[in-house]
């Protein structure tokens, strides 16, 4: 199956009302050492992060709760465990909106330490979290909000790109107004494993999902304005896969001058490292680019274990 993410939202919140965007930055510029302390780079849970950028970046958690049971996202509760979770329990998770006191203490953590700060919400179209944030941040005029348009592993390569963005040595606002701009180009393609989850949240039929299940049909689907819609099937994984490089070449192509991101649900990578053998010509020369990490509760609830997603800019449309 494949779920597009396509330009979901524009942005209710511009940095500087009226303001011009910055022109893309030069990969020479990008690459510069950071100004340390300037600018710090902060996000929501739902936004999935390799190891390496995760570090580099202020998490403030949402709540996932499975019945009566609520956890933090990312700190009561990891990837590993939402999936294992995900499969025993009979209903499936909610998550929950970042409150504004949510965002209180690391908005304080910036301004102590005599920084600025963007932060990265997801859509704000699937959660009030970017509401949130900039409720909060009324108190703090050194903090610029971003409605990333996007989820789960396009939320990463945004936050991706604003690192780079605050080596290169641009200011809060400059980095702001830039990804208001970037995030258009952002898309996502993945393929589901299962038919199973989809029919949990009601979105196919007991019927359909059985009959998907045994035809090993693996649906096309496109995520616009929160919800998830079925625009075509494949049959088997290679034809899936093939579907998938068909998304990403409809979309004009991976523009690998900014970041790309592999990401997978379930326990297992095994689906994505066959993805990745099967679609190598599609990344050819630009291995060294490329990251992976798993993808969280957001995606996960609705797509269930066996999903394969890429996260890029788009090279144009086509």
């Amino acid at each position: 199956m494949i779920f597009h993410v396509q330009k979901l939202l524009s942005a209710r919140y511009a940095p500087e009302a009226g303001g011009q965007t910055t022109p893309p930055l030069s990969e020479d510029a990008a690459n510069k050492a950071p100004a340390p302390g300037r600018v710090h780079i902060l996000a929501d849970s739902t936004a999935d992060l390799p190891d390496g950028i995760a570090a580099q970046v202020r998490v403030v958690p949402l709540s996932v709760r499975f019945g009566e049971e609520e956890f933090l996202d990312g700190i009561d509760i990891d990837h590993r465990r939402f999936y294992e979770k995900l499969v025993e329990s009979d209903v499936l998770p909610t998550t929950s909106q970042a409150t504004p006191g949510d965002f209180a203490a690391p908005f304080q953590a910036v301004r102590d330490a005599g920084a600025e700060g963007v932060v990265i919400t997801l859509a704000s179209g699937l959660s009030g979290t970017y509401e949130s944030a900039c409720l909060a941040a009324r108190d703090f005029p050194e903090i610029f909000v971003v409605d990333s348009g996007t989820v789960a592993v396009g939320g990463g390569i945004l936050v991706e790109r604003a690192l780079s963005l605050a080596r290169a040595g641009l200011s809060g606002r400059e980095i702001a107004r830039q990804l208001e701009a970037e995030k258009r180009d952002i898309r996502i393609v993945a393929l589901v494993d299962t038919l199973e989850y989809l029919r949990r949240g009601g979105r196919i039929s007991k019927t359909a999902a059985l009959a998907g299940g045994l035809l090993n049909i693996k649906p096309v689907l496109s995520l616009r304005d929160g919800k998830i819609e079925i625009l075509g099937r494949a049959r088997g994984s290679r034809q899936g896969n093939n579907l998938l490089c068909q998304e990403i070449a409809r979309a004009g192509g991976v523009d690998f001058s900014r970041p790309v991101l592999l990401g997978y649900t379930g326990l297992s990578d095994a689906l994505l490292q066959k993805y990745i053998d099967d679609s190598r010509a599609l990344f050819l020369g630009h291995e060294a680019a490329i990251r992976q990490t798993s993808i969280g509760s957001v995606v996960g609830t609705h797509a269930g274990p066996g999903a394969v997603a890429v996260a890029f800019f788009s090279g144009g449309e086509k």
